[in-house]
């Protein structure tokens, strides 16, 4: 322990490795190893585990467990705060990391659109949406409507899959379709839908799913 205080002290926090960072943050390098084989090396796999698991792994305990827990969260608001002060976004990968600190450990589905200039500049998120585990139902016309008030040229649709696995089911297909046709008759263009969930995330445009 004492060579990674010396490292922090000389170099600064950010040349810790993962791991010396967890070793650091449970106070115990043995522990920090049985955790670090636990998540598969991924800190994000590890701050997504259920407080009742994480406090059990290598007698992590209650009190530890929760520290954990808070740096993660206390983390992701960072990153949340730091992204949402952007105006503008470029690529979808620039909407990904906006709404994944936001959506990724929700337990029920949220639907979000946000509202862009022909410029990508941001001129409103909204959550359009929130339903159960399983799904959650989106009036496209409402959508479109929105748009029309905002002015918007541009919308990129986005929601979760608390399953952790982001791929596309055949009712966010036709989600999609349906309002990619009711925007283009008003000249808005739908850029595209995202999924997001722990296991990573799908772009209906990279996938070439929309034109």
């Amino acid at each position: 322990m004492q060579n990674i205080r010396n490292k922090m002290a000389s170099r600064g926090v950010e040349a810790l490795d993962d791991r010396e960072l967890l070793s650091l943050l449970v106070e115990d390098e043995a522990l920090a190893g049985v955790l670090w084989e636990s998540c598969g090396g991924s800190l994000s796999r590890l701050a997504a585990e259920p407080e009742a698991r994480l406090r059990m792994i290598g007698g992590l305990g209650l009190k530890r467990a929760r520290m954990l827990l808070t740096a993660a969260e206390f983390g992701r608001r960072v990153a949340a705060a730091g992204v949402a002060e952007s105006d503008f976004v470029a690529t979808s990968d620039d909407v990904v990391r906006l709404f994944r600190p936001r959506l990724e450990r929700l337990t029920h589905e949220e639907c979000w659109v946000v509202y862009l200039t022909s410029s990508n500049r941001i001129i409103e998120r909204q959550r359009v949406s929130q339903g159960g585990v399983t799904g959650t139902v989106v009036d496209h016309r409402l959508i479109v409507k929105r748009a029309l008030e905002l002015l918007a040229t541009q919308l990129i649709l986005i929601h979760n899959h608390p399953s952790g696995t982001p791929e596309a089911s055949a009712q966010d297909k036709l989600l999609t379709e349906r309002i990619a046709k009711a925007a283009a008759l008003f000249d808005i263009r739908l850029l595209d839908h995202l999924i997001i969930a722990r296991d990573g995330d799908f772009s209906f445009r990279r996938e070439g799913l929309i034109g």
